[in-house]
């Protein structure tokens, strides 16, 4: 008999994980509470914060057979570029190797292209259907509109503040914790110019660091930026305190001074629209057995939402759909034990990526435009170059391999031993050696 399967949410861990469960001979129905994506004025209605592809989302895509026709929409970062605040750029290659670039896509473009697969494999979607109740025994989602959809297996992959989550959690044990940034963001469009070409360097990613805000901007296939600007909620240098254009203007003057050329409009785009949250989300139990062999599960943000610092958000939900692709296949007659090692097999290593994805938001505020730092990345890029298997950097572990997050920390960390072993020892020879030129000179003098 063919198996039921529901997915709340038709975003991007939904969408793929629908394609996948299709894939594997499940009738698939799709219910989200927003509108279709390909309607006319979708791009415009939603989240736009530009994607960075990496290794684990492009072996996700290729398992589904899409990353090739994705091609066209994405743009190739081969590194960072940071803008300094007295105007000169440096760039910050991200790897040694031609692979290991990441790929600038639209949200909105990748989730229409997978919509668009999932409606080909004959997936159902419903729009404007909202969670109200969720059966842990049936088990069965209720919308809004009084209808029970009951499956075999229903997916939770409705987001940070996952409805299927919340009713998943009523009257048992479930713990849930959310941690929200005390920065924010907004975005603004880094245009194309005049003569109609790109205003900077295109195959990059553009970051401007600072201690009173950071800006980080994407490029896209027709020659423009996305530019996501992220500062304190409060404070003078606050969105708070923005509030006239005057501030705004003297602000990015101040501290990120070639932006006004960048974008003529600058002000305008930044007083338009309110800045939105950011939350990291970590939970447990991610599944439960209903009746029968039956049972819900969730995936991507819905089980654990990071901060997009390590720009793995994406990445990792698509991990996410890829593993538990695998697990349905290494128990293909038994779905309780299948979920059962999903989470076992995922969420330490999520957890894991919330730290690295917090720290991050360091690395890039602060470090990235110092030049101890830069130095320390060549050290590693550059054995990284001399011995591709054994020396790898975390950055490298995390964003060009498929290497489990927590393995990736752990190994980065030996590394990192390794190396602060090297270089006490390379300083504890050169003071060494000037002692001795200093005992001896005394000696002839």
């Amino acid at each position: 008999m063919t198996r039921e399967a529901l997915v709340v949410g038709a975003g991007l861990a939904g969408s793929l994980t629908a394609v996948y469960l299709a894939r594997r001979g499940f009738h698939v129905r799709v219910l989200e509470r927003r509108g279709d994506p390909r309607a006319p004025g979708a791009r415009e209605e939603g989240r736009s914060i530009n994607l960075g592809l990496s290794q684990r989302g492009i072996v996700a895509l290729r398992e589904i057979g899409l990353l090739e026709r994705l091609a066209p929409l994405t743009v190739p970062m081969r590194g960072r570029v940071v803008h300094l605040p007295d105007g000169t750029l440096r760039f910050q290659p991200y790897g040694v190797a031609e692979d290991q670039i990441l790929h600038s896509v639209l949200r909105h473009d990748l989730n229409v292209a997978l919509v668009d697969e999932a409606d080909r494999l004959g997936v159902g979607f419903s729009w404007g259907r909202r969670v109200t109740a969720v059966d842990r025994a049936e088990p069965a989602v209720t919308t809004d509109d009084g209808t029970a959809h009951t499956a075999d297996l229903v997916v939770g992959a409705d987001g940070a503040f996952s409805a299927v989550r919340t009713h998943l959690g009523r009257g048992r044990r479930m713990d849930l914790h959310q941690e929200f940034l005390e920065w924010g963001y907004k975005e603004l469009l880094i245009g194309v110019g005049d003569d109609g070409r790109p205003r900077t360097e295109l195959r990059a990613l553009h970051v401007w660091p600072g201690d009173e805000g950071l800006i980080v901007a994407h490029p896209n296939v027709d020659g423009s930026l996305t530019a996501t600007v992220f500062l304190p909620f409060d404070g003078p240098h606050g969105f708070a305190g923005l509030t006239g254009a005057e501030r705004v203007r003297s602000f990015f003057d101040r501290r990120f001074p070639d932006t006004l050329t960048l974008i003529p409009d600058l002000v305008e785009q930044f007083l338009a629209h309110p800045p939105a949250s950011l939350v990291t989300v970590r939970t447990a139990p991610w599944h439960v057995t209903a009746d029968e062999g039956r049972g819900i599960v969730l995936v991507g943000d819905a089980a654990h939402a990071v901060y997009p610092f390590f720009g793995q958000g994406m990445n990792a939900a698509f991990e996410d759909c890829s593993v538990l692709d695998r697990c349905l296949a290494a128990h293909p007659d038994d779905l309780p034990a299948a979920l059962a090692r999903f989470e076992t097999t995922r969420r330490p290593h999520t957890d894991v990526l919330a730290d690295l994805s917090k720290r991050n938001f360091v690395e890039l505020r602060d470090k990235v435009r110092s030049p101890l730092f830069t130095a320390r990345r060549k050290v590693d890029l550059a054995l990284h170059r001399l011995f591709p298997n054994t020396w790898v950097p975390l950055y490298t572990l995390i964003s060009h391999t498929t290497v489990p997050y927590g393995e990736a920390l752990t190994r980065a960390r030996r590394q990192d031993r390794v190396l602060g072993g090297v270089t006490a020892a390379v300083a504890g020879a050169a003071l060494a050696g000037l002692a001795r030129r200093s005992r001896n000179k005394g000696r002839w003098s």
